[in-house]
């Protein structure tokens, strides 16, 4: 599948290019089922160094959020609202979109993704 420019993704990607501006900082990072389509995205905002950061997710169960053009306003949008000065995005998939200790045991395996059982998820190789 070729990638295709969306609007909100590319001005998403932008603010991340400029690097550091200073706080608040949104951190946006991409979850799945397997490593080649994104069913989630969260998005984390930093508002102060040391702070918690206040959490937000996007979901989808028929396209990639990395290429909902919906999805990507929204999250532009929540930027905005929320003065955001500086972002970090992840390019690829980074695991499970279920959450360790609410949708399945803490240390334990997704019973829903087997892709991700012994995987690194940020090369997706096997690890033992």
């Amino acid at each position: 599948m070729g990638r295709y420019k969306i609007r909100s993704e590319s001005k998403m990607r932008k603010k991340a290019r400029r690097g550091f501006r200073g706080y608040p900082v949104a951190t946006v990072a991409f979850y799945g089922s397997d490593n080649t389509r994104a069913s989630k995205v969260a998005v984390g905002i930093v508002a102060e160094e040391n702070a918690e950061p206040v959490m937000a997710r996007w979901y989808s169960d028929k396209t990639d959020v990395r290429r909902d053009p919906r999805i990507g306003e929204e999250i532009l949008q929540y930027f905005q609202t929320n003065a955001v000065k500086s972002v970090v995005v992840t390019e690829d998939v980074l695991g499970c979109p279920h959450e360790e200790g609410i949708h399945y045991p803490e240390g334990g395996i997704c019973p829903q993704c087997p892709f991700w059982a012994n995987r690194d998820r940020f090369s997706s190789e096997i690890i033992h």
